[in-house]
């Protein structure tokens, strides 16, 4: 199979390409230098020349407080890009597989999100987003549109200054011996290698539609640090952050955590716990992280 991934060099695209690569298909990552989203003859003529079989669309404009402050873009990227993709997708009879967002819903219902909950976004990235959805189901007759959660990966997250909150955690750890990390948000981390392989065994099969793709459970930010600081051994002194330590500059969803209701019911969820996705993005066994605990 031909795939091209839109974002081919991000965090999640760059673990995509490898995993269907992996799999003996013929993948692409496109850049921006590649493709311009906005622009639809940009979006057709890619297509055409590159014929794939599948487009799976990882690009996104994500870093909150600056789709806050700069909602046309935001729009550009996270609306009106998978309208192009759909529309040129549409007409080449191409499947389109679009990675969305948690961030599609207010946090309210404090349980997991399932696909049939009505999404109602807090921010302008959230909405710009849950437009992009739209598109791509209204437009796209052969589309999977993916729905995430918190994820994180080895490639550098340029719009989160290089690094993800893993590392974060332990730069923070080895520069201060103290870190505090707010225990009011509750999400599922997904690691970027996980949900590629799920992306390529979903696009296996044409059961089209909307589907949740994080890992198994759920932590506060501040349960995700201590289990990086635990597994790993490494010694700070962790706090949950006090009201008023971190002012919110644009409103988020306190609970965001799916459930892959779709994905169990076809029998094609891959997702293992959350603990087991940060052991094995760490490089750390089971064993060795439990001996880290013993001492």
């Amino acid at each position: 199979m031909k795939i091209v991934v839109v974002g081919g060099n991000g965090q999640l695209g760059t673990d995509v390409v490898r995993a269907f690569a992996e799999k003996g298909d013929d993948a692409r990552g496109l850049t921006h230098e590649d493709i311009e989203l906005s622009d639809l003859d940009s979006v057709a003529k890619c297509v055409r020349e590159l014929r794939p079989d599948l487009i799976v669309n990882t690009a996104a404009m994500h870093h909150v407080e600056t789709c806050e402050r700069e909602p046309e873009k935001s729009f550009g990227v996270n609306a009106l890009g998978p309208r192009n993709l759909a529309m040129v997708a549409r007409d080449a009879q191409v499947t389109l597989m679009h990675v969305s967002t948690d961030y599609v819903f207010d946090g309210s219902k404090q349980a997991p999100y399932v696909e049939e909950d009505a999404p109602l976004p807090l921010n302008v990235y959230g909405c710009s987003k849950l437009a992009g959805e739209h598109f791509v189901r209204t437009l796209a007759p052969k589309h999977f549109v993916l729905r995430t959660s918190a994820i994180y990966g080895k490639q550098p997250c340029r719009a989160k200054g290089g690094l993800n909150f893993v590392e974060l955690m332990l730069k923070l750890a080895r520069e201060r011996g103290e870190v505090r990390v707010v225990d009011s948000e509750f999400v599922t981390p997904t690691p970027t290698s996980q949900l590629a392989q799920q992306i390529v065994a979903l696009s296996r099969c044409e059961s089209y539609g909307l589907y949740h793709a994080t890992a198994e459970g759920s932590c506060s930010w501040f349960e995700f640090a201590q289990e990086i600081f635990t597994i790993t051994g490494t010694p700070v002194k962790l706090t949950p952050a006090k009201a008023g330590d971190f002012p919110i500059k644009v409103p988020r969803p306190t609970y965001s955590v799916l459930e892959n209701g779709a994905l169990k019911s076809l029998g094609l969820s891959i997702f293992e716990p959350w603990q087991n996705g940060l052991r094995n993005y760490l490089g750390i066994s089971k064993e060795t992280a439990y001996a880290s605990v013993a001492r």
